[in-house]
Formats: structure tokens, C-alpha cells, sequence
């Protein structure tokens, strides 16, 4: 099993989704944010007790930016070609079998990441049997 590189602790300024204004109010105005542009809008002129929005002051850490919490990066992989070049950074990757991949593609890219110590987030994925459940 590879241990991560980072040591740092991953602090996330906000875990909240930032939620589109008067989205509680409306069915036909979805949560995924918008920027309100209206005139009169109090959330646009960040008047106090209203939704916040989002600004650049939310942004990650620049060392633990895009990690897992497991302490790697993401990245997806279609065949075991693809997972050799993980060899030289599995301290600071780790792979996951992209969702249109057969089971039998899933067992092989399973059993190499294994010989390179390369950790699988979604290795159980699509693995599991009828007999098995």
C-alpha cells in the first residue's frame, strides 16, 4: 500500500455548495448557483444575513488543492496502459477505473495496480458476482 506524499492538512474554507438565491422559494430555479444580477438584489449587494457568494477568498490551499481526502489526486484510468504511468507517482496519485470499462478490463487494471502499489479508489466496483451478494 503507498503512502501519500502530502503531509499537509487539507483544509477546506467552505464545505457548503453555494446555493442560487430564492432557490428555496421557486421550484423552477434550481440550487446550482447563478450570479445574481438584478438591481434591487440583496444578495448581489451583499447586504448582511443574505446568501454569500462566492469570491476568490474561498479557494483551496495551493499544496492540497484537487486532493482526495485520502491524500492523493484523481486520476482516471481507461486501460492498464494508462495505469503504468502512474508507476514513478503513486505517492501523489491515485487511479480510478473509469465508469465505461468492462469488468474483465476491471480485473486486470485491479491485479496490475496491485504489482505497482498503486492504490484503486473504486477497485470493488463491478467485481462483485451474484453469488458473492
Amino acid at each position: 500500500m503507498a503512502v501519500p506524499l502530502l503531509t499537509k492538512r487539507i483544509v477546506k474554507k467552505r464545505v457548503k455548495k453555494f446555493k442560487r438565491p430564492h432557490s428555496d422559494r421557486y421550484i423552477c430555479v434550481k440550487e446550482s448557483w447563478r450570479r445574481p444580477k438584478g438591481i434591487d438584489s440583496r444578495v448581489r449587494r451583499k447586504f448582511k444575513g443574505v446568501t454569500l457568494m462566492p469570491n476568490i477568498g474561498y479557494g483551496s490551499d495551493k499544496k492540497t488543492r484537487h486532493f482526495l481526502p485520502n491524500r492523493f489526486r484523481k486520476f482516471v484510468v481507461h486501460n492498464v496502459q494508462e495505469l503504468e504511468v502512474l508507476m514513478m507517482h503513486n505517492r501523489t496519485y491515485c487511479a480510478e477505473i473509469a465508469h465505461d470499462v468492462s469488468t474483465r478490463k476491471r480485473k486486470e487494471i485491479v491485479e496490475r495496480a496491485a504489482q505497482l502499489d498503486v492504490v484503486v479508489t473504486n477497485k470493488l466496483a463491478r467485481l462483485r458476482n451474484q453469488e458473492e451478494e
